[in-house]
């Protein structure tokens, strides 16, 4: 049986990669997917040059059709795929891994660094303090789930921070930014009882990259920034910061 290998890129280019995941990939036929999230212009290309391989990229339907993995598996000893970020932080890539156990195959991880703990380290924030993170969907006629507010006020009622982790499209070319994504959640809580106005809300924009940069501030006047390209994730802070977590954030205030 064949060893399939889930390993992290994180959340850079191709230079966030370990010494042993550069092994691996050397010597596997690679499959990428970028639908969870996107590497930086490049990088698969100097990724291909520097391991000598090709890296075929996988969309979402292939990914979670899961046949072209355990096509790969049935053909060849070893099979990487590489995650953007790091593997297990998406549910498709466990059940990626039990449909390969089932297959009789083995799998090995190499994690990376991933979002979920990479903005709340960017912006100063303590990790023990966040409640479950929510998604906020791209909008879509007749598409308009109050889960992502409903989960904020819960997490803010128990005096957490909240991870609001923004939908993407790569195939199509659409990333839902942090302004749009604070003007859909006003459209969901249009009374402002779970984020009024001058709710403090924090944005971390291309976390791990040269480029990367955050914001803080009241929620109607980030709303009307430009945070530049994505990726891009919002963080609703809870009602009352540690003094270090209001000193760190302090770093990034723009209003």
């Amino acid at each position: 049986m064949a060893e399939l290998w889930f390993v992290g890129l994180g959340l850079g280019d191709e230079r966030g990669l370990s010494g042993r995941a550069v092994e691996i990939l050397a010597s596997s036929e690679v499959l990428a997917e970028e639908y969870t999230a996107v590497a930086p212009a490049g990088t698969l290309d100097r990724l291909r040059a520097a391991i000598g391989r090709p890296v075929r990229t996988l969309d979402r339907g292939a990914l979670e059709s899961e046949a072209p993995v355990l096509e790969a598996l049935a053909r060849t000893p070893r099979v990487a795929l590489l995650v953007v970020g790091d593997p297990f932080a998406a549910t498709t890539h466990v059940a990626l891994r039990l449909a390969a156990e089932r297959a009789g195959h083995t799998w090995h991880y190499l994690p990376n660094a991933s979002i979920l703990t990479a903005a709340p380290g960017f912006l100063g924030l303590m990790h023990y303090r966040f409640g479950r993170p929510v998604s906020l969907p791209l909008p879509a006629p007749g598409f308009e789930p109050r889960s992502p507010i409903d989960g904020i006020a819960g997490n803010r009622g128990r005096g957490l921070h909240t991870l609001v982790l923004l939908d993407l499209d790569p195939a199509s070319g659409r990333f839902l930014g942090a302004g749009e994504a604070l003007g859909i959640l006003r459209e969901r809580d249009r009374d402002g009882r779970v984020l009024p106005d001058d709710a403090p809300v924090a944005v971390a924009a291309r976390v791990g990259r040269d480029d990367a940069a955050g914001f803080f501030g009241r929620f109607d006047r980030l709303r009307a920034r430009d945070f530049g390209p994505p990726l891009h994730v919002v963080v609703v802070p809870a009602p009352e910061l540690h003094f270090e977590e209001a000193g760190a954030l302090e770093r990034f205030r723009c209003d």
